[in-house]
């Protein structure tokens, strides 16, 4: 009986201790979560109230540095621009300005060229930056990315500048044919010549005209306002009667084929547009008694099916250098042979909006003397016919180029 009190008494006086310990552990504990941490005070503790939530509404990359510089407080674009780092303001001349504006008070604002993170290729990222103070030891620090601003104002600057001179060189030519007809008042052969060449630069100068305002109607127009199912076959049955002309006195033959009965879903004025476009550039810069094929198809593709029309010429073809540009308004890859064909530079640049606003892309592929293919895709438009009793063939290949409409 000794023995089992002996051992009641000692497993009691365990319980106890055990107990005091994890009172005086749960004590402890209170007492480190009621302590301020580090992160608190640079955040909760320091920010005045409602700062943390106005900075996170904000546009602009927002970096709050605290009486040592450093940062209590910085978005996630920040440190996306690579303003912050380590806890740091990482652009010096930032830093110098926050200081400045610490120590007299004073709101700051300076424009600066920074490097991309990661690029490694000295692309500058143009921002501006804005430091005012923030209560009596903080300083805000607010930073505007302009860097597509910049692109969007040289983008213009260029196109007011080529319009200019595309605008001039018809307009000059005309002038000095007028002076030339004058001249040769007494000389019918003479005027004659004189007023064709006039002719042929009255309708350069109205093409130009004309593609300018189909580009800013492209470009400033919701062509799914007035969005419609328009047949496949009637698009490339207008663009090749578009290049019937140019294409007889070349005598090259144009040939229409692949999938047929397909629907794209947009606006038809547009589309008949970009794609009587891509048919006339392949006739243009194809030499004579050659091939232009147009050939749509339908392919799939993860967020509906899409349509593909193909336009392939046995042309002069596109080197590597210029296919990335070939979009852009106004650039040629052979400016003299664009201006000899009546070219404006402003073709693709169509197909391209015209291929976006609808939802979808153009893309090229091309050989230097074999050749190109312009790809023009488009989503399908719902025909009301059952897809699932579609076989794969009709899915994934295309026919080929059958009942050729030659030229004469």
């Amino acid at each position: 009986m000794d023995v089992n009190a002996a051992v009641a008494a000692l497993a009691a006086i365990a319980g106890a201790c055990t107990g005091v310990i994890a009172m005086l552990a749960f004590r402890w504990s209170e007492r480190d979560q009621a302590r301020p941490t580090r992160t608190s005070l640079h955040t909760d503790a320091v920010l005045p109230p409602g700062v943390d939530t106005v900075l996170s509404v904000l546009r602009s990359s927002a970096v709050v540095l605290d009486e040592g510089d450093s940062v209590v407080k910085a978005s996630s674009a920040a440190y996306a621009l690579g303003l912050v780092r380590g806890g740091k303001l990482a652009v010096e001349p930032m830093l110098h300005m926050a200081r400045d504006t610490r120590r007299d008070g004073e709101i700051r604002q300076v424009e600066l060229d920074l490097p991309r993170r990661g690029t490694g290729r000295g692309e500058a990222l143009a921002v501006s930056a804005r430091v005012a103070p923030l209560g009596s030891r903080l300083v805000l620090l607010l930073v505007e990315d302009l860097t597509e601003a910049r692109r969007i104002e040289a983008v213009r600057r260029d196109f007011v500048a080529n319009v200019s001179h595309e605008l001039k060189t018809p307009v000059g030519a005309l002038s000095l044919l007028s002076e030339a007809v004058m001249d040769a008042s007494d000389d019918p052969e003479a005027v004659m010549r004189f007023a064709g060449r006039m002719q042929i630069e009255a309708t350069r100068l109205t093409n130009l005209v004309q593609e300018l305002i189909d580009l800013s109607r492209v470009q400033n127009d919701d062509p799914l306002e007035d969005a419609e199912p328009v047949r496949v076959d009637e698009l490339v049955a207008e663009a090749i009667d578009r290049s019937r002309q140019p294409a007889s006195t070349k005598q090259i033959t144009m040939a229409a084929g692949g999938t047929a009965d397909l629907h794209v879903w947009g606006h038809r004025g547009q589309l008949a547009a970009a794609l009587g476009n891509l048919v006339e550039n392949a006739v243009n810069y194809s030499p004579a008694h050659t091939r232009v094929g147009i050939a749509a198809r339908r392919v799939t593709a993860p967020g509906g099916d899409l349509i593909e029309i193909a336009v392939t010429d046995q042309g002069i073809g596109i080197p590597d250098k210029d296919k990335e540009r070939i979009f852009e308004r106004f650039y040629r890859v052979d400016p003299a042979r664009s201006r000899a064909t009546g070219g404006t530079g402003l073709g693709l640049a169509i197909v391209k909006h015209v291929a976006a606003s609808h939802g979808g892309e153009v893309t090229v592929w091309s050989t230097e003397g074999q050749g190109s293919t312009f790809t023009l895709r488009l989503p399908e438009a719902g025909t009301g016919r059952d897809r699932s009793s579609r076989s794969s063939h009709d899915h994934t290949t295309i026919e080929p180029l059958t009942a050729p409409e030659v030229l004469p």
